[in-house]
């Protein structure tokens, strides 16, 4: 931190969106931004050398559900676990895997199968997600879907990605660690920040780790997910704690 504070120019801000910028939600099409979220990043990132989304939601999403992300300085978004990247209002990304739809279109006859009752199926585009927070057993909906969700994925050259009340199929040979560890040497920074929520910012936590620079790793604490809470250097509480943290940030750069 203190690494930060005292070069920021060098400093990368890395951010999970779900769960870190954006509370949880039954509905993943419902979800929203913390309303004070784009306003800090926008301070931030005068100060810092990026800000960076690091998401497995699509860029696009994450920017339909964070307005004002767009007008955020240096804002970059790694959407698809890094699969696809929106800087400057542009998009890109290669061409989506043909696994994706494939699995897609086989989801409804298994989960008829297994009788599951109350899940949703969202379209990601590159990848397919499963969410058992809206059944009457969320949990127990999970431990009956992840074995037979690991073999679809498997068979259509997928893997399986379990985050916080879900199940995602998306493409291989790529997570957020590499995806954040592309970014630092691309960015040449000094410095790094992460802050992350579910089992999926697990990889990025290890890419601060294993980056050799000086980095901070901040989990948004949840009931849900602890693992990350144990492994992070601080733990805040949820989004609303998340946006304190980077609010100091902020206000430490503009004293300085």
């Amino acid at each position: 931190m203190e690494a930060i504070l005292t070069d920021p120019a060098g400093a990368v801000i890395g951010l999970d969106f779900d769960g870190t910028l954006s509370p949880i939600v039954p509905d993943p099409a419902s979800a929203r931004i913390h309303p004070q979220a784009p306003a800090v990043l926008a301070e931030l990132g005068g100060h810092v050398a990026a800000v960076a989304i690091v998401t497995g939601r699509p860029a696009a999403t994450a920017l339909e559900l964070g307005p004002g992300l767009a007008d955020v300085p240096g804002l970059v978004v790694l959407g698809h676990y890094g699969f696809e990247r929106w800087e400057d209002g542009r998009i890109s990304a290669p061409p989506p895997p043909p696994g994706v739809p494939r699995a897609e279109a086989e989801l409804p006859m298994l989960l008829d199968s297994l009788g599951v009752q109350g899940v949703t199926v969202e379209d990601k585009h590159r990848a397919v997600a499963v969410h058992t927070r809206q059944s009457a057993e969320p949990d127990a909906t999970l431990a009956v879907l992840r074995e037979p969700l690991a073999k679809l994925a498997e068979k259509h050259g997928l893997v399986l990605e379990p985050g916080r009340m879900v199940l995602e199929l998306r493409p291989p040979g790529m997570d957020k660690g590499h995806a954040l560890g592309m970014f630092l040497a691309e960015r040449s920074a000094r410095s790094v920040l992460f802050a992350g929520d579910d089992l999926g910012d697990l990889a990025a936590f290890d890419a601060v780790r294993t980056s050799g620079l000086p980095g901070v790793t901040v989990c948004s604490g949840s009931a849900e997910v602890t693992a990350l809470a144990e492994r992070a250097d601080i733990v805040v509480d949820g989004p609303e704690g998340v946006i304190l943290l980077l609010r100091e940030l902020a206000s430490a750069f503009s004293r300085s």
